[in-house]
């Protein structure tokens, strides 16, 4: 594998540069001297900030793009044999890192480097932890999947050993990782295009696990079923955390308040620890905050600064998202893709003030959709009303036989108001009839459903 000398800034191209987590990458060689240039389909705010920043970026994924003078390509999952662009490089003989690859190299730069990985709650824990950092003075790194604004971004390049970056578990990408410090957060079935079943996906959090040093730690929820699958054989310290009293970092007597935000008792090996406030709504975001909460004990942070730092944190985008009203109806936007999330989701909405829920859930990949379809008939049954959009296929062409209009039969069939409708037009209109003053709607899925709140939103 080639290997960058982060001392000596080259010429790096990325296919695929307005991605969250590309474009965060090619921000921080930009910073570190390097030249960079990529290709994306199409413009976005994302690939602006990266012209503006000094970055070549190319709108279409053509071989003319792969020009004289560049050292390495980097490339996503997303990318196969068959893409032009990647085809020119090959045929070029450039040296080739995948997105993880590269990420991993930048890893190796810093004393503490940081990877949160689970299947659900990275970027919410990710982004928890950078609030605690930032509060603390610590002058992190931080690459993130999702815009948070307290620094502005996906990215923040500081000056100290700190480097913090989630980790996804999609085609084993994480493996590529060198953290001091690891985060489990939960093991779940999700992304069965590629992993086996749920036995093949822990395997490969053991094998996350299994990179972490002697001298490292590893952050694991005390919850996860057959914990041990993970943990046996390890080397690194182990620390847990959960709602059980006997974990190292526990959460009592939750509360919330009149829109849904909890506050918990923070106990530590123990003992109380101090009162936390959250400005985020859910149980599932208190497992978050024991999360960063622990990773933070372990950095030596005082308990104040890192209760401060969480209660700073509002939320990122596309996470829960108070997005406005329309005719007196609360709109929210939220990226829950996966059962699990949705079920959490919709119970934290229970919490915020509203009239009836109704949710409006674009599935993400046909894969998902047939493998874990009884799962999201019964997560989607935590709300009023359920409305369903066609399938966002993103990565995949073959239908599998499954449809959003199967979901919205079976989800009728167990007794939930549930519509399927073929256009966001027809969508919107819906929703503007049906919809009263004082209810709650929430768009929901990874896809580009988030477009048809904003366009009810529109003046």
């Amino acid at each position: 594998m080639y290997k960058i000398n982060f001392k000596k800034p080259i010429h790096v191209h990325f296919i695929g540069i307005g991605g969250i987590s590309m474009s965060g990458l090619a921000k921080i060689l930009l910073k570190e001297g390097f030249t960079v240039s990529g290709s994306d389909n199409k413009r976005s705010p994302l690939t602006e900030q990266l012209e503006t920043a000094g970055a070549a970026v190319f709108y279409g994924q053509k071989a003319s793009n792969i020009i004289d003078g560049i050292d390495v390509v980097v490339y996503t999952a997303a990318i196969h044999d068959d893409n032009e662009e990647y085809k020119a490089a090959v045929k070029k003989g450039l040296s080739m890192l995948t997105r993880a690859q590269l990420l991993g190299q930048l890893m190796t730069n810093y004393e503490m480097p940081i990877a949160v990985a689970g299947t659900h709650g990275k970027t919410t824990t990710t982004s928890m932890l950078a609030h605690i950092l930032l509060a603390a003075d610590t002058d992190p790194t931080v690459s993130v999947g999702g815009i948070l604004h307290a620094i502005e971004g996906n990215i923040r390049v500081g000056n100290s050993e700190i480097f913090l970056t989630e980790a996804c578990e999609y085609t084993n990408s994480f493996l590529e990782f060198f953290p001091k410090i690891g985060v489990i957060l939960n093991i779940d079935e999700d992304h069965l295009d590629f992993f086996k079943d749920l036995d093949d996906i822990r395997r490969s959090f053991h094998r996350f696990a299994g990179l972490l040093p002697s001298d490292g730690y590893l952050v694991i929820s005390g919850d996860t079923e057959r914990l041990s699958d993970v943990t046996d054989g390890l080397t690194c310290n182990v620390v847990t955390f959960g709602n059980d009293s006997s974990m190292d970092y526990a959460a009592a007597n939750i509360l919330h308040n009149e829109l849904g935000n909890a506050s918990f008792d923070f106990i530590k090996k123990g003992n109380f620890a101090g009162r936390i406030t959250l400005s985020v709504n859910g149980d599932h975001n208190v497992s978050n905050a024991l999360a960063a909460l622990a990773v933070a004990d372990l950095l030596d942070i005082a308990a104040d600064e890192a209760m401060a730092g969480l209660k700073k944190f509002r939320g990122t985008k596309r996470r829960f998202e108070y997005k406005g009203e329309v005719e007196g109806i609360t709109v929210i936007d939220d990226y829950a893709h996966h059962p699990t999330e949705i079920r959490a989701s919709l119970l934290a909405a229970r919490h915020y003030p509203h009239r009836e829920i109704w949710c409006v859930f674009q599935p993400h990949t046909y894969t998902r959709t047939k493998a874990l379809f009884h799962d999201f008939t019964e997560a989607l049954s935590y709300t009023d009303h359920v409305i369903l959009a066609d399938i966002y296929a993103a990565r995949e062409t073959d239908t599998l036989g499954v449809s959003s209009a199967d979901l919205a039969e079976e989800l009728r069939a167990n007794g939930v108001d549930a519509y399927y409708l073929p256009s966001f037009e027809e969508i919107e209109a819906f929703c503007l009839e049906k919809c009263q003053k004082g209810d709650m709607l929430i768009t929901m899925g990874a896809g580009d459903v988030v477009n048809i709140g904003e366009e009810l939103l529109k003046p």
